[in-house]
């Protein structure tokens, strides 16, 4: 059978308040007192049962993360983040893979729910009508790291992605290219939305014509990458420049190039966006965003913490800075 608390007080002649002050680090017990119930707790191997203690707290310190996808270098960046401040306020954390499909974000809201969690990260992309009726009804906050809710009602962090999508380009047309092409992930998630429409201000201003030719939209993946840009390059009108909405599909890009026997940035200049660790690691290295992915996840956990503590929140809606990265994939 399990040791339990009473266990331990009975061995060491104290009351279960007692042992409960010592585990749990209270200050206003004796020193000898403490000694002889550190030295029972460790002879009998008792371990404080964290289920036990939420109840009796109405917390469990810990955490729910929903995340895209786990495998991928950009969310494993923000839950980094997530785990280091996590640690620091001494929160666990259970990590949940979404696969970005609706029904299943749900159950796992639930599931973190019935937990007892006591708050929720969410990490995704668009934040739709269902999602705010979902969120409205948790009994625990939810914050959303690189995830948009357009009508701010729920406490996020991001960058400006149309402000930084527009820059992309603006860099590739005052390098002198006339034909921009753009690579995208699906625009049923609002960050790609903002990352078009972001390409988009840049030619307009340019007064450059927009060809729906020249934009592709797919995964976030190096496969989706490599065909996009074949399908791009097959076209009679020969590109110049392509910016390519993440790193990944960045990669992929670049490798298709060169499988036609191109050359980058010689024939053609690509530009990324996140600035990952595989930016460093193709070649030509990738010129790309800098998205700080771990200060993402790091601000939203904290963020999180304050409203799990009932601390005073005086930005709702964070927006950290972007910067461009140049390297080698453009002149």
């Amino acid at each position: 059978m399990s040791i339990t608390i009473y266990d331990v007080a009975r061995e060491a002649n104290v009351s279960m308040a007692t042992v409960s002050r010592v585990v749990n680090g209270n200050p206003n017990v004796k020193p000898s007192t403490r000694k002889k119930v550190l030295a029972t707790i460790e002879r009998l191997g008792y371990r404080p049962n964290a289920v036990a203690r939420g109840l009796a707290s109405k917390k469990t310190t810990t955490v729910g993360v929903i995340i895209p996808d786990i495998s991928s270098i950009f969310f494993s960046e923000l839950a980094r983040g997530i785990e280091d401040i996590a640690t620091m306020y001494k929160y666990n954390i259970i990590l949940s893979n979404s696969d970005r499909n609706k029904e299943k974000e749900f159950r796992l809201l639930n599931n973190m729910l019935e937990k007892q969690v006591d708050g929720i990260l969410f990490m995704g992309g668009h934040v739709t009508k269902e999602y705010e009726e979902q969120f409205l009804s948790s009994s625990v906050p939810i914050v959303l790291a690189a995830a948009y809710d357009e009508t701010g009602s729920f406490p996020s962090v991001n960058i400006n992605y149309e402000e930084a999508a527009y820059e992309a380009t603006k860099f590739l047309i005052d390098s002198g290219h006339q034909k921009v092409a753009f690579i995208n992930g699906f625009e049923d998630v609002r960050t790609n939305r903002l990352k078009y429409e972001g390409y988009v201000r840049a030619l307009k201003e340019a007064s450059m014509e927009i060809n729906e030719d020249y934009i592709v939209k797919g995964e976030y993946t190096y496969e989706a990458g490599v065909e996009g840009i074949k399908k791009i390059l097959s076209l009679d009108e020969k590109i110049t420049a392509v910016f390519v909405a993440s790193d990944e599909l960045a990669l992929g890009v670049i490798h298709g190039i060169q499988d036609l026997g191109l050359k980058v940035p010689d024939d053609i200049e690509v530009f990324g966006f996140n600035n990952t660790r595989i930016a460093t690691m193709v070649r030509p290295t990738l010129t790309t965003i800098n998205q700080p992915m771990y200060d993402i996840g790091a601000v939203a956990m904290r963020l999180l913490t304050k409203y799990m503590n009932k601390e005073e929140v005086e930005e709702k809606k964070v927006i950290l800075p972007h910067r461009i990265i140049e390297r080698n994939s453009t002149n």
